[in-house]
């Protein structure tokens, strides 16, 4: 089976298990998927989710959260790890939001990874999951799988992006990234599949007996 081939079998399998996959961050517009986003690195969606609630109750447009100390974010945003790098962030995109767009979220590449804490992964979600924009974001899921599938050589996120994004039709991506990570999450974890177990693996390479070594 080629690459492409692999790439369709996986493409076809994914939208039969799930035809509708939903956003796993709990929000209600873009700015609150936005901070969600920024909190979830290195950090679960279920803790996110856990912790949104009362970042919102306490600020849920940029406006309000301008004028909320760093500090107090922080206390909030606390359990999802890196408390006082994100709480800087959250104030100060909501700062610029203010100032420089109208209190709006850009629906745009370059103005979006120019906000603090917005790197290519968090603005590619946010384009592809508020604003319907095709892009293909790369968490560790879907870097895993990749890896395990044999659609990339895994050398960087960046490259699985572009190989991704060069075997998948580009109206398939903004649902096929977030079927990857549903399948990883229940289906092809990295303890409980090593290549060989999982249903799909077993359908992609059905003479593999070998564990697949993934790179980080």
């Amino acid at each position: 089976m080629t690459r492409q081939q692999r790439a369709e079998l996986i493409d076809r399998r994914l939208a039969e298990l799930y035809p509708a996959p939903p956003i796993p961050l709990v929000h209600r517009d873009a700015y609150t998927l936005l901070v969600a986003v920024l909190l979830s690195a290195q950090c679960t969606d279920k803790r996110v989710n856990e912790v949104t609630p009362a970042l919102f109750a306490r600020a849920g447009d940029p406006a309000a959260m301008a004028q909320v100390p760093v500090a107090d974010i922080q206390a909030i945003v606390r359990p999802c790890g890196l408390a006082p790098q994100k709480a800087k962030a959250i104030r100060g995109l909501s700062e610029i939001l203010m100032t420089q767009h109208g209190g709006a979220v850009p629906r745009g590449w370059a103005a979006l990874e120019a906000l603090p804490g917005v790197g290519h992964k968090t603005a590619s979600v946010v384009m592809a999951q508020a604003f319907g924009e095709p892009a293909f974001p790369v968490d560790t899921h879907i870097h895993r799988l990749a890896q395990r599938w044999g659609l990339t050589d895994g050398r960087s996120v960046e490259q699985t992006e572009r190989d991704l994004k060069k075997l998948f039709p580009i109206a398939h991506w903004n649902a096929l990234h977030l079927r990857i990570i549903y399948y990883g999450r229940e289906h092809c974890t990295a303890r409980g599949c090593d290549g060989t177990v999982c249903a799909l693996c077993r359908a992609l390479f059905p003479q593999r007996r070998r564990p697949v070594e993934t790179r980080r």
